[in-house]
C-alpha cells in the first residue's frame, strides 16, 4: 500500500517474475454533486515495459472486491475450481485459483458497456494465507478511504 496525491494506492503483480503489475488508484464519487452517493470510480492502470492500459472501474461501494479477496485468504488450505467476481458494469473481472502452493489471481479489464470491443487479461501469483490477506486489507483501505472529489 501506497499514496498517491493524498488517496492510496494498490499494487498487485510486477513482481521479479511478472513484467506487468496492476495499480488501482484515484477513488473518485461518480457523482460529487451527491455526497450520500453509494457509486465509487477507481482506475487500474496494467503497465509493462511495452504497454499501459487504462480502464475506470464503476462499482456500488467496491462491490465487495475487499471481501471477495479476504474468503480467498481464509480459505488458505485451498478450493476446488475458480471462483470469480466482477465489477458494477463488468470493466473489471476477477477469477481465483488456488493452486497448492500458491493462489492465481486472472484480472481482466473491459470496455465500458455497452460495446465490449476488447479485453485485457493478467495473472497475479499470491501466497495462500498472509500474502492475500494483505491484498485484501490494502484494497479495503484503499476502496473505503475517502475519494478524491
Amino acid at each position: 500500500m501506497e499514496n498517491d496525491e493524498l488517496n492510496p494506492v494498490v499494487r498487485a503483480g510486477g513482481d521479479r517474475y511478472r513484467t506487468i503489475s496492476l495499480r488501482f488508484h484515484q477513488l473518485t464519487r461518480a457523482f460529487p454533486e451527491e455526497r450520500d452517493d453509494p457509486m465509487r470510480d477507481f482506475v487500474v492502470t496494467a503497465q509493462g515495459e511495452s504497454a499501459r492500459i487504462e480502464v475506470v472501474v464503476r462499482t456500488w461501494n467496491g462491490d465487495g472486491l475487499h471481501v471477495f479477496l479476504a474468503g480467498l485468504a481464509e480459505e488458505f488450505r485451498g478450493w476446488d475450481g475458480s471462483r470469480a467476481w466482477r465489477s458494477l458494469e463488468d470493466d473489471l473481472t476477477l477469477v481465483a485459483e488456488h493452486a497448492g502452493s500458491h493462489v492465481r489471481l486472472t484480472w481482466g479489464l473491459h470496455d465500458r458497456l455497452p460495446d465490449p470491443a476488447w479485453r485485457f487479461e493478467m495473472t497475479t501469483i499470491h501466497a495462500p494465507g498472509e500474502d492475500m490477506r494483505s491484498l485484501a486489507n490494502d484494497m479495503r483501505t484503499f476502496l473505503e478511504s475517502d475519494p478524491l472529489q
